[in-house]
């Protein structure tokens, strides 16, 4: 493949992606009707109405990075398929209980399941796609797997989203915290966010070739690309574009701990600590503040800070890719995926 990062990923989402969604619309399909109702709301392929809508939905990065391990560990990624189908659906129940927690009415610029239908629905709706995600990928037998790897598989699956449900928790713990090191938040969102990507690239490889080194060396890797899209997620939610991100607030208005609060914890003085303590008093943090809190992130060169830790853990996931004996347009392929994690603006 040749073009920048996003262009490359661009192609490979064309490449894959059509199949995964005809997956996903198979497997939510057996749904009680109430129940399909709410998850075609939530994946973006309705409104409240029922009605389809041109919704772009999420990246579908999990899947992509399945399929395309699978692919380059020289198996045949349609294989893989049930694998992808399932980590999307792993991922979007994620989403519509994160949502319930953190209080989000939108996302993706339109109001989030809760928000619409309420909790209690949420709740079950999100369970329900859970419960998919493991009939999806139990489906892997009739691509072929012997019932030994899938099993291996649905291990893996079921580790890595009880580390994502961990740094969920924790996430959550650190907002009651005055203080959170640098070392705590990447120990964090490796969990909630790189978890689920290691589990993407060892499904992936599990299937080419049913070598667990093998896939355990492509999880490596993919775990530090999540950890870098993170930290990169971290980054536009206090400087990107919202018109792109579609995000209402900024991260600094909802005092979420993102890297940049964290590093200014961590960095700044202790009158910058306690100027902040203050400043997190209201449900919401007002105009004036934000503008101070920036401009104190500023002074410590925290945008700088973070787009470092970032490139730094593609780098890794480079290094790990590269461990792989990958041939070179192999390769390329990987390094292009971890450059997009990190030069993304949406």
């Amino acid at each position: 493949m040749t073009g920048t990062p996003e262009q490359q990923v661009a192609s490979l989402q064309a490449h894959y992606l059509p199949d995964v969604g005809a997956w996903l619309r198979d497997a939510l399909a057996d749904s009680a009707p109430d129940i399909n109702r709410l998850l075609r709301y939530h994946m973006g392929w309705e409104d409240a109405e029922g009605s389809p809508t041109p919704s772009e939905g999420g990246k579908a990065l999990r899947p992509l990075l399945c399929l395309t391990a699978c692919e380059l560990a020289g198996g045949d990624w349609r294989r893989a398929l049930p694998a992808a189908a399932a980590l999307e659906l792993v991922h979007n129940f994620s989403l519509v209980h994160d949502d319930i927690q953190d209080r989000d009415v939108t996302r993706r610029g339109r109001e989030t399941l809760w928000s619409v239908w309420g909790v209690p629905a949420a709740l079950s709706g999100g369970n329900a796609m859970r419960v998919i995600a493991d009939r999806t990928l139990a489906k892997l037998e009739s691509s072929g797997l012997p019932p030994a790897a899938v099993m291996r598989a649905s291990a893996e699956l079921n580790q890595r989203y009880l580390e994502m449900i961990e740094g969920q928790y924790l996430d959550m713990a650190f907002e009651q915290r005055e203080r959170v090191t640098v070392a705590e938040y990447l120990d964090m969102i490796g969990r909630k966010t790189g978890a689920l990507f290691e589990s993407a690239m060892f499904l992936g490889a599990l299937v080419a070739n049913e070598d667990p080194g093998q896939a355990h060396a492509f999880g490596a890797c993919g775990r530090r690309i999540g950890v870098a899209f993170q930290v990169r997620d971290d980054y536009l939610g206090v400087w990107g574009d919202r018109a792109k991100t579609l995000k209402p607030l900024t991260d600094i208005q909802r005092k979420k701990k993102s890297l940049p609060l964290v590093y200014l914890l961590e960095a700044g003085s202790e009158e910058d600590r306690a100027w902040l303590q203050e400043a997190h008093g209201d449900d919401e943090v007002s105009g004036p503040n934000v503008k101070r809190i920036l401009l104190l992130l500023d002074r410590l060169g925290a945008r700088g800070y973070v787009t470092r830790t970032a490139e730094a853990c593609a780098s890794e996931a480079v290094a790990l890719a590269g461990a792989l004996g990958l041939p070179a347009d192999r390769q390329r392929t990987l390094e292009a995926i971890a450059a997009y994690c990190v030069q993304r603006d949406r």
